[in-house]
């Protein structure tokens, strides 16, 4: 299981997710699950995946091998794309046809284990700042001003603060604290999401890769907050009238 989580501000696009894999208790691994493609000032890509690995891996791998290919083009290479919306078409292509392909392969696999989703955010130079949601299929959503954020893996957790506190207006900093409280109450009913984490700011018409931080089980900074964040609940709760 997995959890990645990213946000559209108007400030800025921020990105967070865990990278804990696992197929069972005992079989646990760490694969990191953001990706960046950027070409600073020009255009920034940042993808984060969720599903199986063979499926994520390998649609990683496609899309790169186009973007070095001496055939690139603005039809097969997402760093040569006219739009956003050219470089999602691209990914959803790529993870569609890779899904169905490993599945051909493997006629033992059942469909639910060569399933994939993907988060893309980014902008190009001239262009706005884009958030999708890219499916299985292929097919896609766009993040919009009445929902600022998506989510994929393990989401119903740490949905709910995301809906009460974060708006198109809200600062990057901010954003970063929201991120990362959704992720840790995500982890802290799930054990199977998991850090290192890896958090990504891409900052409006910057078109680059603004800031990024891998956050480890020893970080001092993380488990501050998380004690605060429960200690304020707790405090809350018993104030509550009932």
């Amino acid at each position: 299981m997995t959890y990645c989580v990213a946000l559209k501000l108007n400030a800025g696009l921020v990105l967070l997710s865990d990278t804990r894999t696992n197929a069972g208790l005992d079989n646990i691994s760490v694969y990191r699950k953001m990706f960046f493609f950027e070409e600073p000032g020009e255009r920034v890509v940042g993808i984060m995946t969720a599903g199986s690995l063979s499926v994520t891996q390998t649609t990683i791998a496609r899309l790169q091998e186009a973007i070095d290919s001496p055939e690139a083009s603005e039809h097969n290479s997402i760093m040569k794309a006219g739009s956003m919306l050219g470089v999602v078409g691209i990914i959803g292509d790529t993870l569609s046809r890779t899904r169905r392909e490993i599945a051909a392969q493997h006629a033992d696999l059942r469909q639910s284990q060569a399933s994939a989703s993907m988060i893309v955010a980014g902008q190009r130079s001239g262009g706005d700042m884009r958030l999708f949601l890219v499916y299985p299929e292929g097919n896609h959503i766009e993040a919009t001003e009445d929902t600022p954020y998506l989510q994929i893996g393990e989401h119903k957790y740490g949905k709910p603060i995301l809906d009460r506190v974060v708006t198109p207006a809200t600062n990057l900093e901010d954003a970063q604290k929201a991120v990362l409280l959704s992720m840790d109450s995500t982890m802290k009913s799930n054990l199977s999401v998991g850090m290192p984490l890896d958090l990504a700011i891409i900052e409006n018409d910057a078109c680059r890769v603004s800031a990024k931080r891998r956050i480890l089980q020893s970080d001092p900074q993380f488990s501050a907050m998380s004690e605060a964040w429960s200690e304020a609940l707790r405090e809350a709760f018993v104030e509550m009238p009932l």
